[in-house]
């Protein structure tokens, strides 16, 4: 009796023994997965998935499709959130087709082509991303917000074309973490100033780029690569902080009267001599 049982505790024993060492496994590699990964890892494995994705599901994988842990790791560093509420969107929506106001913003960004296209170059930015993000703003922008003494209240918190806050002359180390009242007084007036506020703008997007890991000298051209419409993407989100923004961004980077705003040069007529 105790000769045939012996060969079953054996096996018994070995059983306990492979089960143990499996489960040490799983332990080491759930541990492994909880490890904290940089925003470079996680674009790049959301770009090889997404590519893969595309490979057998869509030929063009979207760039504003931000996974959970991208939105995770986003909202913990920038403080980013969710998308406009549905109401918000439709009006959104609604302005964008109304043709007297989109005349209104593109005259507007008429005047302001030489200093976007100063700052583009001074800061390595693509112009059409300046662009774009200045003409959602100055399109959808509330009014009377930009009357003095609605600026100085402190009703609102963003000011002038790119809509900037003081928190970004402070993220840009031009003012102290603490400002006395008198320099936020002046740097109201300066976020109020066109083009002091586009190149606010330009240093702002050159300084997400780089905490973002991204080559400082690039000129991202979203229709160059899923990488740089992605990077676009992410910039955009994190300088409007709402999930549906980064698509109206791209849009707008291939609206013709944008491109052609930015890139046409006016020749004076020429006289023909009859």
């Amino acid at each position: 009796m105790a000769l045939n049982s012996f060969p079953v505790r054996v096996v018994s024993m070995r059983g306990m023994l492979c089960a143990a060492a499996a489960l040490a496994a799983t332990s080491l590699a759930f541990q492994a997965s909880l490890q904290p990964l940089s925003i470079n890892d996680i674009a790049t494995r959301s770009s090889t998935e997404d590519q893969a994705d595309s490979s057998t599901n869509e030929s063009n994988p979207d760039p504003t499709d931000f996974s959970a842990e991208e939105l995770e790791l986003l909202q913990r560093r920038f403080g980013v959130h969710g998308p406009q509420t549905p109401l918000a969107q439709l009006f959104t929506r609604g302005m964008d087709q109304l043709q007297p106001l989109r005349a209104n913003t593109l005259s507007r960004l008429r005047d302001l082509k030489p200093v976007i296209q100063r700052e583009a170059f001074r800061h390595r930015i693509n112009p059409m991303l300046i662009t774009a993000i200045l003409f959602d703003e100055i399109q959808h922008s509330k009014p009377g917000e930009d009357l003095p003494f609605v600026v100085h209240s402190g009703l609102v918190e963003t000011h002038g074309p790119a809509q900037l806050g003081i928190s970004e002359l402070i993220h840009q180390g031009r003012l102290p973490a603490e400002p006395t009242s008198e320099q936020i007084s002046a740097a109201r007036d300066l976020l109020m100033n066109p083009e002091a506020n586009i190149e606010l703008l330009a240093a702002k997007l050159s300084r997400l780029k780089s905490e973002l890991g991204l080559d400082q000298g690039a000129i991202l051209i979203a229709s160059r690569s899923y990488v740089d419409a992605k990077a676009i993407a992410t910039l955009s989100y994190l300088h409007n902080g709402k999930l549906d923004y980064p698509a109206r961004i791209l849009r707008y980077m291939q609206d013709p009267a944008l491109h052609g705003l930015i890139y046409s040069a006016r020749q004076p007529a020429k006289a023909y001599l009859i």
